[in-house]
């Protein structure tokens, strides 16, 4: 078993070195970009061409991004800035603006999928007795089968955690009686007591005789944890692999973060939600004053659609692997007797970059155009695309209430100044904007007229839209619908609502300034 004195010890020293490792990765691409610039620079003023030749690069990229299939939202920023700075422009587009990684990577991951998907169950009575019930819902269900692949499920369990506390107390139980395998993908793992509860039943289990795979980001954990924690891990049986590590260099993929959180244990029991596995998540530390974040957990046929994203992204993440290494893909797909309590709909999905469809922002474009009633949504980030800002307005405008909870306290000051210069448009259409007062709102989740809701780490920003891998579950039909708008109505209740204010104008400089901010928005 671990224990908790050296690892604090080392946590501090995972911190120290993970910064510095981030801080000398940082200024090494800048570096790079500065290296790239002066040479282009320094050329121009000697060769004529040179300049021309720029200038040419500049003119095509802006034709091409101009093309591409992404909403004017998206596009505008990188060609305004490459018009203005065109080396510098065209630099970080490069860096930072291509998405989708490189043509070796969608291969790889088209090739897994390929492989991943035709085990999945095509339900399609499932999606009929979804039709049944609700129309709205069946639409959506019908997209993430045709688009992304995910089918609908009956036979599951849902339960739906209004803190994560409760979500990391309900995985320690369930981790300790697992018998055949466990699965954990997230964005960040933190070094510290959280996660040591954690390793401490991974540990007991793998003596168990219980296979265990840990999956993080690098960039998403590079503050909390040494480039040695996959070595430790696997010291103790553990498997673990990092996505897409942060290095020097302009790396094409290094835009593109795993920001998914999934836990899988036999195949039979899943969670998801908005939490990582660090400490401020469960309010063991309090960087932000109070931390709200919420998390489901879902027992039996559903848990499939987890199982195949997990496998998709450890599969992918290693172009070393053999094609032979993990063909038994069936074994982690169990069929097993389950009969659910209750006969709602859960539909687990996923979002990636590796392709032009952006399964998260048609989700929840979809949601807000089927509601009648209201449609309620909670995101530490509000910075939308113009088409995801019209259905949201067009909604309120035909009577829906519309209501958006963000934090009260920030994490990000630029960020947070972003979010709020895209309230006066929506509350000047009748939407409602609430911040929570006790600290920072990191939930991802929207609930609507009591049928539907949504819950996992989709943020309603550009970077879980367009550039990250995400992971989602809509609910139709399921008691823990009706939890998450109970919670929301407790969440709003501890909200001081900001609608008037911003509706009816604010300081001319303060909006200037956001506005500045929000024309980069997509860059950030």
């Amino acid at each position: 078993m671990s224990t908790v004195l050296p690892k604090t010890v080392e946590k501090k020293t995972a911190t120290r070195n993970g910064v510095k490792r981030m801080v000398f990765v940082i200024l090494s691409i800048l570096v790079e970009v500065f290296l790239i610039l002066l040479m282009f620079t320094s050329l121009s003023r000697h060769a004529e061409w040179i300049n021309l030749l720029t200038s040419l690069i500049s003119l095509t990229l802006v034709l091409v991004i101009y093309a591409q299939k992404k909403t004017s939202s998206v596009k505008m920023p990188w060609i305004m800035l490459i018009m203005a700075f065109p080396l510098l422009g065209v630099v970080l587009y490069l860096l930072i603006g291509l998405n989708g990684g490189t043509h070796k990577m969608r291969r790889r991951y088209s090739e897994i999928d390929d492989r991943l998907f035709p085990l999945l169950p095509e339900n399609d009575d499932v999606q009929e007795k979804l039709r049944e019930k609700d129309e709205g819902a069946a639409n959506i269900a019908f997209y993430l089968k045709k688009y992304a692949r995910y089918p609908a499920y009956q036979n599951t369990d849902v339960t739906y955690y209004d803190d994560a506390a409760k979500g990391l107390e309900a995985q320690l139980r369930d981790l300790a009686a697992a018998k055949t395998f466990i699965f954990m993908e997230y964005h960040a793992i933190e070094d510290a007591e959280s996660w040591h509860r954690i390793q401490d039943v991974l540990e007991e289990r793998v003596k168990a005789g219980v296979e265990v795979r840990v999956f993080y980001d690098d960039m998403g954990s590079i503050g909390f944890i040494t480039t040695d924690f996959v070595k430790r891990l696997e010291s103790v049986g553990i498997a673990c692999r990092v996505f897409n590590p942060f290095a020097p260099g302009l790396n094409l993929f290094l835009n593109n973060r795993d920001h998914r959180k999934i836990t899988v244990i036999d195949g039979k029991v899943g969670f998801t939600g908005g939490y990582n596995l660090a400490n401020e998540y469960f309010n063991l530390t309090h960087p932000y004053g109070q931390w709200k974040d919420t998390g489901i957990r879902i027992e039996g046929e559903a848990v499939m659609s987890l199982t195949m994203t997990f496998l998709e992204m450890w599969n992918a993440v290693k172009d070393t692997d053999n094609a032979e290494d993990d063909v038994h893909f069936r074994q982690y797909l169990p069929k097993f007797p389950y009969k659910a309590k209750e006969d709602g709909f859960v539909i687990p999905y996923a979002d990636t970059p590796m392709d032009n469809i952006h399964v998260g922002e048609d989700v929840y474009i979809s949601v807000a155009e089927n509601a009648k009633r209201y449609v309620w949504f909670m995101t530490p980030y509000l910075i939308i695309t113009d088409e995801m800002a019209h259905a949201l307005s067009v909604a309120a405008r035909r009577g829906v209430d519309v209501r958006i909870v963000t934090p009260g306290i920030p994490d990000k000051k630029i960020v947070y100044q972003v979010t709020r210069s895209y309230y006066n448009m929506l509350a000047e259409n009748g939407v409602r904007i609430f911040e929570w007062t006790p600290g920072f709102c990191h939930a991802k989740m929207c609930v609507s007229d009591d049928v539907i809701s949504t819950c996992g780490t989709i943020n309603l920003d550009y970077r879980s839209l367009y550039h990250h891998f995400e992971n989602g579950c809509l609910l139709c039909g399921c008691q823990a619908v009706l939890d998450t708008r109970d919670d929301m109505r407790r969440t709003m209740e501890e909200c001081r609502e900001v609608t008037e204010y911003y509706a009816g104008g604010r300081g001319a400089l303060l909006r200037a300034g956001q506005l500045i901010l929000r024309l980069f928005a997509a860059l950030l």
